[in-house]
This record gives C-alpha cells, sequence and structure tokens, in this order.
C-alpha cells in the first residue's frame, strides 16, 4: 500500500497550490480516507436529526445534535491534543475510529427498534464525537509532518475540503438513505465508512521521533501559557470562537429550515444542506488563491458580511431553489474563514505543540458551534425558525467590528517555529 512507502514528504513545487500536497502518496491516501470518514460522519447526523424530527422533538432538541456532536470537540479537545502530543498519533487516531464505527453500530441497533429515546441517539451522538474530539488534534498535528511547511496552507485547506465535500455529498445521500430505508440504515452506513481509514491507519508506519511524555497537567498548562503568551494564538482563537458562535444557526436547525422555511421533506432537508456543503467545497479549493490576495484580516471580514447576508436572505423564505443559490455562497463563505483559522494557528505554533493548540482551535470552533446550537434553537423555540435565522445573520454582519481591535495575524509574519 502506497502509504507504508512514504516516510518523508516529497520536493515541493516551486509554486504551492491548493492541490499541491496530493502529489504525496502519504498524504493522498490519508485524504481519500479521511474524506470517507467525514462522508459517514455527514450521513450519520442527518439521520440523528431527521429521526428526532420525524418523532415530533421540538427545535431545542433538534438543534441538540449538532451540540452533542459539537460539545465533545469543546470539552475534550485539550486533553486530546495533549495526548496527540505525547503519544503515537497514529495509534490515536486508530482508536478513535475504531471507537466510532463500534459506536455507530450501538446507535443503527437501536434505532431500528424504533422506541430509541432522544436522549439515547443525542448520548451516541455525544460518543461519536468525542472520538473525533482526539482524531482530530492527532490528525492536524500529523500533517505537518506529512508535507513541506510551503505546502501546509494547501494540506489544511484540503483536510477543509474533504470535511465540506462530505457535506455536500452525505446530506443527499444520507437523505436518500432516509427515504428509502429509514434512519437506522444511514447509521449503518456510518460505520461502513471508518473502515477504509481504519485501513489506511493500520497499515501506516511513519518514521517519527518518540513523543516527549509528560503529565498530562503539564503537557495542558505548558500549551495554555504559550497561547498565553502570544497575542496572534490568542487573537485567532477569539476570532475562531465568536464567528462559529455567531453564525451556527443554519447548520444546527436546516432540518427546521427544510421543514418550516422551505415546507420539504428529508430529501429537502438534504438537498439544503448539501448546497451548504458545495458552497464549502468551493471555498476551501479557492482559500489557496485567496489568501494570496487579500490579507488574513480582510478576508475574515468580508467572509462574515457575505455569509450574514446568505442567513438573512434564507430567512426571507424565497423558496427551495433561490434557497439552495444562496447556500452555495454562504457555504464558500464560512469555509473561508474557518480554513483561515485553522491555516494561522499552524503557521504560528512550534511544532512541540501544536497538537495541543489545533485543539484549543477546534475546540472553541466546535464550542462555539455547540453553543451556538444551543442559543439559536431556544431563540427558534420562542421566536420562530425564521427569526434565529435572522438573527444570526444580523450578528455576522456587525462581528467584523472585532477586527478593530483583535485583527487576524498575517501569514506573511508568521516564522517557522
Amino acid at each position: 500500500m502506497a502509504t507504508t512507502a512514504a516516510q518523508s514528504p516529497e520536493p515541493t513545487p516551486a509554486t504551492p497550490t491548493t492541490l499541491s500536497p496530493l502529489k504525496h502518496p502519504l498524504y493522498r491516501a490519508i485524504f481519500v480516507s479521511f474524506l470517507l470518514s467525514n462522508l459517514g460522519n455527514t450521513i450519520q447526523a442527518v439521520g440523528a436529526a431527521w429521526l428526532l424530527t420525524e418523532m415530533g422533538e421540538p427545535a431545542d432538541i433538534v438543534a441538540l445534535v449538532q451540540t452533542a456532536a459539537a460539545a465533545p470537540l469543546m470539552l475534550f479537545a485539550l486533553p486530546a491534543g495533549a495526548f496527540a502530543d505525547m503519544h503515537d498519533r497514529r495509534n490515536v487516531m486508530l482508536a478513535s475510529q475504531a471507537w466510532m464505527f463500534v459506536t455507530s453500530l450501538i446507535l443503527a441497533t437501536i434505532a431500528a427498534t424504533h422506541h430509541a429515546p432522544a436522549w439515547a441517539i443525542l448520548a451516541l451522538t455525544f460518543a461519536i464525537g468525542s472520538a473525533a474530539a482526539f482524531f482530530n488534534p492527532a490528525l492536524s498535528a500529523s500533517t505537518g509532518g506529512v508535507v513541506p511547511r510551503s505546502e501546509l496552507p494547501g494540506a489544511v485547506a484540503l483536510n477543509v475540503l474533504s470535511f465540506n465535500t462530505a457535506r455536500s455529498v452525505g446530506p443527499a445521500i444520507g437523505g436518500a438513505v432516509v427515504a428509502i430505508w429509514g434512519s437506522s440504515a444511514a447509521f449503518v452506513v456510518n460505520g461502513a465508512a471508518y473502515l477504509a481509514l481504519i485501513a489506511v491507519l493500520i497499515f501506516w508506519r511513519p518514521s517519527l521521533p518518540k513523543p516527549e511524555r509528560q503529565p498530562i497537567l503539564a503537557a495542558i498548562g505548558g500549551c495554555l501559557s504559550f497561547v498565553a503568551s502570544s497575542r496572534q494564538v490568542r487573537t485567532i482563537v477569539l476570532r475562531a470562537l465568536t464567528f462559529t458562535l455567531a453564525g451556527g444557526a443554519v447548520w444546527a436547525l436546516m432540518p427546521l429550515v427544510a421543514r418550516d422555511l422551505v415546507h420539504g421533506g428529508s430529501v429537502d432537508f438534504g438537498l439544503l444542506l448539501g448546497s451548504l456543503g458545495v458552497g464549502a467545497v468551493v471555498g476551501a479549493a479557492t482559500s489557496t488563491g485567496f489568501r494570496k490576495r487579500f490579507a488574513a484580516e480582510t478576508l475574515t471580514r468580508i467572509a462574515g458580511m457575505v455569509y450574514g447576508l446568505c442567513c438573512l436572505a434564507v430567512a426571507a423564505r424565497p423558496g427551495l431553489w433561490p434557497t439552495l443559490a444562496i447556500l452555495v455562497v454562504g457555504g464558500a463563505f464560512w469555509v473561508q474563514a474557518l480554513s483561515g483559522f485553522n491555516v494561522a494557528a499552524q503557521l504560528w505554533t512550534p511544532r512541540a505543540v501544536v497538537g495541543r493548540v489545533m485543539a484549543i482551535v477546534s475546540s472553541v470552533t466546535w464550542g462555539g458551534l455547540a453553543l451556538s446550537a444551543w442559543i439559536w434553537g431556544h431563540v427558534a423555540s420562542a421566536w420562530g425558525v425564521g427569526a434565529a435565522v435572522a438573527g444570526s445573520g444580523a450578528v455576522m454582519l456587525v462581528l467584523p467590528l472585532i477586527g478593530l481591535v483583535a485583527p487576524m495575524p498575517r501569514h506573511e509574519d508568521a516564522v517557522e517555529a
């Protein structure tokens, strides 16, 4: 298998692009299998959200699917990042994927009984998110050792592209699976999707320095000390948190957008979330080019404002097809910002603590989404789905004002750690 032979990155091209990292066999294998794993996760989320919707659960309970998936990434990401820096990252990723595989099969089993309580669906979704919390920083920390530093922005963008390609294709597949075979089948498909990445990790034999072992509290403390002393990383963390906290309504409430604003069913839900994902794919694929043309702060401001306008347009209930087009645009600018936060954190962090710092960025990003789902879910319960989506868009329009006091650090000023 190609993954066993690659011990160091191949020579980098003179002018790296977003797709340049795919020339490295090891990274290419990881990318493809990670795409399948993300695809399964997206299908599982469709199944869980629609199952709760079919059960007649209120808006705040349906929105908790995103909270259950994202909260572990906030709660456990920092210990997981320390774990990634102190242990064999391949083993951490392998154990995480195996846990997600087993949990998905349990979720499929209880859903097949047709008497699955909401708390069980949310608890098992939380369990899958917990495994992802340990997987993500290990993968992020490994990326810098798989591709040259000059291609790191492209590799980060491709990791985001993998996630959002799954978001574009997965909802449509998930909607079809749910419509034809039911929600339980979506959970089975999710479990099967993990197998490719498990296989890659089993056969991958990286040649890496032995990680430094230290007490986990000391490792966490060292990371927090670094973040506290780095103005640039503090700013990246702040901007990632506020961006996702303000803008998570559409992601969390999409099944209700499909039902209440578009007046559709499970297939329409898949199409809507898929359109958001298609836009995210476009955003990830073009992010390297955008970063060459715009400063990080300028791109973050533009992304937030365009995404906010898209939220307001969706809340106006223009109909299915206009909403699909609007979500493509919104998804593209959403991922421009998220990709920028990840690239900036990688560039401004020493390799020795990159797993932990990326865990912090992941924690605040997913924590923002989890809190956002809770907040906007309650707004939707009190004033309606349209009001929640419009409120999220309005906040996104004023959010760039944060840049006046905490501007994003310039990528060009980062030095190799």
